[in-house]
């Protein structure tokens, strides 16, 4: 996924990071040091994080699965959602 958006967006995935493994609390601390905006497919993210108190921007996709074959269709409404979002703002994209 992280190819499938264009120059203007630089993503990289929790794996590439080195952050698998880690908690949503500690996951949502080390991108908003770091990023501007967390890109999930955990749907239940907003519901279990105070997700006010950030200064991230969070976007959430809906696809219906997490494969890449089922996430590719959002990339073109999740890079709008990206260019778009401000720090604090949560986002859910949908098919």
């Amino acid at each position: 996924m992280r190819g499938a958006f264009s120059d203007r967006i630089i993503a990289e995935t929790v794996r590439y990071r080195g952050w698998a493994g880690l908690t949503n609390g500690t996951l949502l601390r080390a991108a908003e040091a770091e990023f501007d905006a967390l890109l999930t497919v955990d749907l239940n993210l907003q519901h279990q994080q105070n997700l006010s108190v950030l200064t991230l921007a969070i976007i959430i996709l809906e696809a219906g699965g997490t494969t890449v074959a089922a996430l590719l269709p959002l990339v073109p409404a999740a890079a709008a959602a990206l260019l778009n979002a401000t720090r604090g703002s949560v986002t859910v994209v949908r098919l």
